[in-house]
């Protein structure tokens, strides 16, 4: 009776546990299988209207929404200050566990947290990075009837006398048009500290300094030259690409090409919370890698005149830490690092 009754009681406690195992792994897949996103999305451009991130943000919002990429509601929200400074403390503290705002940005995310005046002190490091969506890169540029028609030329006469040339770009020192301006000088062992430079707010702003003589040459985004250069305004000494690039720009040497040993891109990119889950990053990165393979998104690359290139979360957060180097280094020789 005893040996009966130890059976019956191996063979409840047998099924009782194969039913608990059962409901744990029914648990798990419902764990693990996410229904996100269930609610609308914001993409915050942390910036005022008109710039490259609020740009970049509406045409991601705009593409997401009109190839039903995304089914939820997607609206962009401009939060500006400190050059997005501002916004990056509140995201990395406030959202960082909010999978529902993602944020865009470029190289002063890197460049605020490791400068010293102004140092912010959240980073990419406070965030998930999500993807590369778009590129641009550096321009030397000077006036048409400039005495120089070479970045060594240029280079030469600052190391002759740094006074006697007035370098300005569109964002404060230590900013990125500041590091794009004296990246040649520093590769060519010319002080960085010693070239003169002036900042104006915008790129616009600095163009209109050089061609009004205030400016002997200028520091600025590739992307935003080209009309200046078909009209016969400007001459572009060199720009920071690893390659040629093409239409207006295509007779233009990059920095190596000039014989500096430097390039430089101005991407731009999404990033996520700090916290975000493992199955959210997986629906991200599924779905800005469709984003970037689709017309309707290169579409609006070419027609807010970017170039795309996109890197996925592991890739992207791989250049970050590759760029934050060369960032480090040219702050280091300014004497800006924090």
């Amino acid at each position: 009776m005893k040996k009966t009754m130890l059976v019956v009681l191996v063979g409840l406690l047998s099924f009782m546990l194969a039913a608990c195992g059962g409901d744990k792994e029914k648990a798990n897949s419902s764990e693990s299988s996410s229904n996100y996103p269930e609610k609308p999305i914001t993409v915050v451009a942390p910036s005022g209207a008109g710039g490259g991130w609020d740009l970049t943000a509406r045409a991601l919002a705009k593409v997401l929404s009109d190839t039903k990429l995304v089914e939820e509601t997607l609206t962009v929200e401009n939060k500006p200050g400190g050059g997005g400074a501002v916004y990056m403390a509140e995201f990395a503290t406030q959202e960082k566990n909010n999978p529902y705002k993602l944020m865009i940005s470029s190289p002063p995310i890197l460049i605020n947290h490791e400068k010293k005046e102004g140092n912010s002190p959240y980073g990419y490091g406070d965030t998930t990075p999500l993807a590369q969506l778009t590129k641009d890169y550096g321009a030397i540029v000077v006036k048409s009837d400039s005495p120089f028609n070479d970045l060594q030329s240029a280079l030469d006469a600052i190391k002759a006398d740094p006074t006697k040339v007035t370098v300005a770009g569109g964002s404060s020192p230590g900013s990125m048009d500041h590091l794009v301006a004296v990246l040649p000088a520093f590769k060519s062992d010319i002080d960085p500290k010693s070239v003169k430079y002036v900042s104006y707010d915008g790129g616009g702003e600095a163009i209109a300094a050089l061609l009004g003589g205030n400016a002997d040459l200028i520091a600025t985004d590739a992307s935003a030259i080209g009309e200046y250069v078909k009209s016969g305004k400007v001459k572009v000494l060199a720009v920071s690409s690893p390659e040629r690039l093409e239409g207006d720009l295509e007779d233009v040497p990059t920095f190596k090409e000039a014989g500096i040993d430097a390039d430089f891109t101005i991407w731009r990119g999404v990033f996520g919370p700090k916290e975000l889950k493992e199955e959210e990053l997986a629906f991200w990165d599924k779905t800005l890698q469709k984003l970037s393979e689709s017309e309707e998104w290169n579409n609006e690359v070419k027609s807010n005149g970017w170039e795309s290139e996109f890197k996925n979360s592991t890739d992207f957060k791989k250049f970050l830490d590759e760029q934050n180097v060369v960032i480090q280094d040219l702050l280091t020789a300014l004497g800006m690092q924090k």
